[in-house]
């Protein structure tokens, strides 16, 4: 058998029965789920899908403004046509 080392994780109470509850569940000790998490972070992977959400987001928010600009000059215009109208 491999030497190993203790590495000590601080978690809440709620933390911790969630991540007990996780390995009971797939059958697996505490450690091993704490191992193959750590292995699976790839947090230059992670950097990138969150940068490209962020594009994302901000590409829609753009949109959502144009479409408020439009939405608001066509009311404008419609105040006016009807305001002229009024007046006759």
């Amino acid at each position: 058998m491999s030497a190993t080392a203790r590495i000590v994780v601080q978690a809440t109470p709620l933390e911790k029965r969630t991540i007990t509850s996780k390995a009971k569940s797939m059958g697996i000790p505490v450690s091993e789920l704490m191992r193959r998490s750590a292995n699976a972070f790839t947090p230059e992977s992670d950097q990138t899908e969150l940068a490209t959400l962020a594009d994302a987001a901000h590409a829609a928010a753009e949109r959502s403004c144009k479409a408020i600009d439009d939405c608001l000059a066509f009311v404008a215009a419609s105040e006016k046509r009807i305001a002229k109208m009024e007046r006759r």
